[in-house]
């Protein structure tokens, strides 16, 4: 197996493209043909980590946490990601960062802390928008399997997770009178042309695009086609920050921090006063998730489980909701757990082992 054929797997469970704009997603060191020997899973990547690689003879480090956020200009070991980085590179192992796009899909790191608090009728907290396009195209009808198919094989038309093949199509005709150098496929030069033709419709995301509209160009039998791309705004269910759930039972303020302390295996929990009210709704997110905070109010948690809260920014709760700042490395533990899932579900045979380093660069003293 080569490093190429798991990080196209794991593209596939969370694209690049579902990465936030400041993020360094994907293979960040490392050659995608090389042959591929053990996977290490870390939530982040570190000297100790590559050591642990170095001595379990694994040559892909698969870590939640992107070693380079921004552009290294020296590589000279003056720091722990230039020493990481060039350790790396001198065994031969590569580094691949699956981060925000696995935060961004339901399954990801949010369902997972979600599942942990077995919540029920979980949902994204906060869906993305405009993260779909529309293609519209005019096809003759004798060519409107072929099209629409090579549309499809493009991976234009899926809906969700659960649906692909999804088209909308309308009978119509079309006009047109071809002049000069044309060499039209129906019609004659300077005669006015109907056509009986179908409007294909088709979604797709951003990232495929070329690739799409490569498959309409190559299908379609017209010399110039006549076709739109639009940019939708609706939000997508199965994308986006944060989760939010129901307990099974409501239980009371006290008794939720104590299940939350358990259930995730924490240290200390920093959170504003209590509400004297029962817990039964909850919004949690990996990592720091203040931004999510409004959103968490407007549906209704009681709790908002996240991490990464400055003094002042805890005042936000202003009596409507319980902020509960568990740590950030505390909030993403099992995120290891969640990659080894990820990749033996669809490589059982392979050697795929997390790392046994301790990598939360915070420590409490009791």
């Amino acid at each position: 197996m080569k490093i190429k054929e798991i990080t196209a797997y794991l593209e596939r469970i969370a694209p690049l493209d579902l990465q936030e704009s400041y993020d360094n997603c994907g293979l960040i060191v490392g050659d995608p043909d090389q042959e591929l020997s053990k996977i290490l899973i870390s939530l982040d990547c570190t000297e100790e980590v590559v050591d642990d690689a170095i001595a379990k003879g694994c040559n892909l480090i698969v870590s939640h946490h992107p070693i380079v956020f921004k552009g290294l200009k020296k590589f000279n070991g003056n720091n722990y990601v230039e020493r990481t980085v060039i350790k790396a590179i001198q065994h031969d192992i590569a580094l691949y960062a699956i981060h925000t796009n696995l935060d961004n899909i339901t399954g990801g790191v949010n369902s997972k802390i979600a599942s942990l608090l077995n919540l029920q009728n979980q949902a994204i907290l906060e869906p993305k928008s405009n993260l779909l396009y529309k293609l519209v195209v005019y096809v003759p009808r004798s060519h409107v399997e072929l099209v629409r198919e090579a549309l499809f094989d493009a991976g234009a038309g899926k809906v969700g997770t659960k649906y692909d093949q999804c088209s909308f199509n309308i009978a119509g005709y079309g006009t047109f009178r071809p002049h000069g150098e044309a060499q039209p496929t129906i019609g004659e030069i300077g005669l006015q042309e109907r056509v009986e033709e179908t409007r294909i419709e088709v979604v797709y995301t951003k990232a495929i695009e070329r690739k799409v509209l490569l498959a309409m160009y190559e299908s379609h039998p017209y010399e110039e086609v006549a076709y739109d791309t639009l940019k939708l705004e609706n939000k997508n269910q199965e994308v986006g920050a944060g989760v939010i759930g129901n307990l099974e039972s409501p239980m009371s303020e006290q008794d939720f921090l104590a299940y939350l302390k358990n259930n995730l295996n924490l240290q200390v929990i920093r959170h504003t006063a209590l509400q004297g009210k029962p817990v039964s709704r909850v919004a949690v997110c990996g990592g720091a998730g203040g931004f999510l905070l409004n959103t968490a109010k407007r549906s209704g948690a009681d709790f908002f489980v996240t991490a990464d809260y400055k003094y002042h920014e805890f005042f936000d709760a202003e009596n409507q909701i319980v902020i509960a700042d568990i740590g950030h490395y505390e909030s993403e533990q099992f995120t290891q757990e969640l990659l080894f899932d990820i990749i033996t579900e669809k490589f059982p045979n392979f050697a795929v082992l997390i790392t046994e380093v301790d990598t939360n660069p915070i420590k409490h003293y009791c």
